[in-house]
């Protein structure tokens, strides 16, 4: 026969589990008791408000260490509570005051003005004290002061008490394991840390510790950028100033203030200096909370403070909710509007700092299709023209050049310095795309432009602008072309699997060759790489085009000597130097391939004015210390 019943909880097991699990961290326990008098503060104020309390005193909240008496008192100038109030939300655990005093004055309040919910946070006392008392006085009329104590175990002792003033003191006796905790230091510190911005003030031994009216609270009209600047090194000493900021302000459809600012960063995506640190009604909960902050914002520093946000049990961690889904949304639109505005009222100082904000941007976008979407209009590159340019101007500008989807790009203005250098010459322009991010940003934007847009790195054919095809092609008795002579010479001194070998006539004189690879099969190898995978390294010439440049006087003389007969050896070194220069526009050399290319300069630059044959040079034996003819 089936049987019911109730589950039992044994009140001796609770404040153990409370002591040692409830909380993350120790220090945390004067955050809950300041926070506590900061809601007994909070709710005498409302009630003053609506005529309930008289005469109220001046809202206050002392923090007093004594170290003869191995005390830490926390005193408030609050409600206070009744003898039979401490029995109802002190003896039993988990009856949270705030739960009765919304019921009771919910057409009058606004809850989120207290952060307590569950009437958990007065027992972290515990966690440093072997006793913990209360002392306080109700504001109600004629009530009696009333003193409670208890040494962490289920039994309490409560009676009268001789005080005087309207409010409550929690006194705790420190434990040996805690002893901090009667550092002046030490508790300067915790206060400085989750109390900092408490909306009443702190007084440390007799010293205010806090600002109750932070920057966030304001209203922004009323501020000035060195405000701003002194807020941020209040919050973050030592670090260079931000480049701007956005001033956070939301009464609906839920309450969200704070402060978000754009620092410069070290390198990029250096993740590490971001940090937002989160609130709740000026109470600080966390640094970085990825359930609230996207995480292409974590790189941003600042503050945010929502009322509204779903605390777990102990205040640190947010809980899954609608209301942090609309806010981290909310975040990430005005960041986003913050960018767009900027970029179109005060574009000279959106491109100044481009190079600190772009990462989070483009990350932004590959991560958020709704910031993707605001931010596409506004995103830049560098032009290879100078300036910057976005896409849409780009493809006006060069829509007489290009395909209308085609848009050329380097990745290393550097190693792609002659592509760059013949695609000016003829007036045709390329964005840099030189960042980390940006091997990876590319192929997104292609994806969520769903083909709008079609990226060409500029080493991926020869553009037909710097091609010359007003001459034709030279031929030789034996009806053979330069060309074709050009294109056997190289192709039988360098004897490379994959490679393609092609002679074209370009229109400047300065560049050798170009070693050319298809756009996908590129990526394809790059992705490869970078996945530790082994599939295209085997074929590392696959899908390589070596474009030689006939009009170069190189290609011509490298030409004239293999006819000539005279020194293999030589033409063999120069057609292989020929090759490392087209791999070294790609900026792709590996530490074998350029100490060859030094030996190979150095034997070419030997042989200049004399007409010895080229001695290789002697290489020594990895496995024995000997030197071997090469």
């Amino acid at each position: 026969m089936a049987e019911t019943g109730h589950i039992s909880i044994h009140a001796e097991n609770i404040l153990p589990i409370i002591k040692r699990w409830l909380y993350s961290d120790k220090d945390i326990f004067l955050r809950e008791l300041v926070s506590n008098a900061a809601d007994a503060l909070t709710k005498l104020h409302k009630l003053s408000l609506v005529g309930e309390a008289k005469n109220i005193p001046e809202a206050k909240i002392t923090v007093k260490i004594d170290s003869d008496a191995k005390t830490l008192t926390i005193s408030d100038s609050g409600l206070g509570m009744t003898e039979d109030e401490i029995k109802k939300y002190i003896n039993q655990v988990a009856f949270s005051g705030l739960t009765d005093f919304v019921e009771k004055y919910k057409d009058k309040d606004d809850s989120s003005q207290v952060i307590g919910h569950f009437g958990l946070g007065f027992y972290s006392s515990f966690m440093v004290a072997a006793k913990v008392e209360i002392d306080t006085l109700s504001f109600k009329e004629g009530a009696k002061p009333a003193r409670w104590s208890c040494d962490g175990s289920t039994e309490f002792v409560i009676g009268e008490s001789d005080r005087k003033e309207v409010g409550t003191s929690i006194i705790l006796h420190i434990d040996e394991e805690s002893k901090e905790m009667l550092n002046e230091q030490k508790i300067s510190a915790l206060l400085d840390k989750y109390c900092a911005f408490i909306k009443f003030p702190i007084e440390l031994d007799g010293k205010g510790v806090n600002d109750p009216s932070p920057l966030w609270t304001k209203n922004a009209s009323t501020l000035k950028d060195e405000d701003y600047l002194e807020f941020f090194r209040k919050l973050f000493p030592g670090n260079p100033d931000p480049l701007f900021w956005i001033h956070l302000n939301l009464d609906y459809p839920f309450a969200l203030k704070g402060v978000l600012y754009f620092p410069k960063l070290k390198h990029e995506l250096d993740a590490s200096q971001g940090e937002v640190k989160l609130f709740c009604n000026q109470v600080f909960v966390a640094d970085n909370s990825k359930e609230l902050i996207p995480e292409f914002l974590t790189l941003l520093k600042g503050v945010i403070d929502c009322p509204d946000l779903p605390l777990n049990v102990s205040r640190s961690y947010l809980q899954t909710d609608p209301t942090v889904v609309k806010t981290s949304e909310h975040i990430t639109k005005k960041v986003a509007d913050k960018l767009a505005g900027l970029a179109k009222t005060d574009r000279e100082n959106y491109e100044k700092y481009w190079d600190s904000i772009h990462p989070f941007v483009k990350f932004g976008m590959m991560r958020d299709k709704k910031f993707y979407d605001r931010m596409i209009p506004y995103l830049i590159f560098k032009s290879s023209k100078g300036g910057y340019t976005d896409l849409a101007t780009y493809r006006e500008n060069n829509k007489d050049q290009t395909d209308e989807k085609t848009i050329l790009y380097a990745s290393d203005e550097t190693a792609q310095a002659s592509f760059l250098t013949m695609l000016k010459e003829q007036d045709v322009e390329a964005i840099i795309a030189d960042s980390q991010i940006d091997g990876h940003f590319i192929p997104q934007i292609e994806m969520q432009s769903a083909g709008e847009y079609k990226f060409v790195r500029v080493d991926s054919d020869v553009s037909k602008h710097l091609l010359d095809d007003s001459s034709a092609d030279i031929v030789d008795q034996d009806n053979k072309s330069l060309g074709d002579k050009v294109k056997d010479v190289f192709s039988k001194m360098l004897k490379k699997d994959g490679l393609e070998v092609r002679v074209e006539q370009f229109k400047s004189e300065r560049v050798p060759a170009m070693l050319l690879e298809e756009e996908n099969m590129r990526r394809m190898k790059e992705y490869s790489q970078f996945s530790g995978l082994a599939a295209f390294e085997a074929q590392l010439n696959a899908g390589q085009t070596l474009v030689l440049n006939k009009n170069n006087p190189a290609i011509k003389n490298i030409l004239s000597m293999s006819e000539s007969g005279l020194n293999d050896d030589k033409v063999k070194l120069m057609v292989e130097q020929v090759y490392d220069i087209a791999w070294l526009q790609q900026g792709k050399f590996t530490p074998e391939m350029m100490q060859a290319f030094i030996d190979r300069t150095s034997m070419l630059l030997g042989t200049i004015g004399n007409d010895n044959p080229v001695v290789p040079m002697a290489k020594t034996n990895k496995t024995a210390d000997t030197v071997v003819d090469a």
